[in-house]
């Protein structure tokens, strides 16, 4: 079979897309690219510099401005790729906590999106490469080869989201958790520019009911 040299994998926070992706990846030798971190980072830059998040023109231009770029991971930490912006590794930096609670409202900001739309491009276009976000075939790269949403109900990515925090030993309040599912999801969804939803020709797969190696058994077949 001829392997896709470019993947993408799209769906709503919390669907497995990431834990699928990097397996994906992993078997095939490929960048595991997950998108997120690019609004995670500029989120960070942002934060650094102490703009205020409502700054949307300010922002705006500091994402068309930052270089970020995304390579195969350089540490055995627990990392899934290098990021850096301006060359500086902030992997780690843009997990912090007030960077979560920001990022929703920096990626809705149109001009950002399409800022990093470009940089996304640049990487993705390299191929060999899966792509996790939430616009990658229908936006990012529409030229994918095989392009997957992965869904699932919003309860459920709620119960694994609670779950994933308690592995790490941090506490989870599992109504809050689903009520911040539910407005993400809403943000996601309703947001001016590339809001999410799944590409015309994207193989739609739901995972609640499905582990992740069912999920991966499911996309090896359509691969084939």
């Amino acid at each position: 079979m001829t392997i896709p040299s470019i993947i993408a994998i799209d769906g709503p926070a919390a669907s497995g897309k990431s834990t699928l992706g990097l397996k994906l990846a992993q078997e095939l030798g490929y960048l595991f690219f997950d998108t997120g971190v690019m609004y995670r980072a500029v989120t960070w830059a942002v934060l650094q510099r102490q703009i205020p998040i409502t700054e949307e023109e300010i922002i705006t231009s500091l994402a068309e401005q930052i270089q970020i770029d995304v390579h195969p991971p350089s540490a055995s930490d627990g990392r899934t790729s290098d990021l850096l912006v301006e060359n500086q590794d902030v992997t780690w930096e843009i997990r912090r906590p007030e960077v979560e609670a920001n990022v929703s409202a920096v990626s809705a900001y149109p001009g950002v999106r399409r800022a990093l739309t470009a940089q996304q491009r640049r990487i993705g276009q390299r191929g060999k490469v899966v792509m996790v976000g939430r616009d990658i075939g229908t936006v990012v790269l529409p030229e994918a080869d095989l392009k997957i949403y992965l869904d699932a109900s919003v309860e459920e990515r709620a119960r694994r989201r609670s779950a994933e925090l308690r592995q790490r030993g941090e506490p989870a309040d599992d109504e809050k958790i689903l009520a911040a599912m539910r407005e993400r999801d809403r943000i996601d969804s309703t947001r001016q520019v590339a809001p999410l939803r799944p590409s015309a020709d994207a193989m739609i797969l739901n995972s609640d009911n499905l582990d992740l190696d069912q999920v991966l058994q499911k996309v090896k077949g359509w691969m084939k």
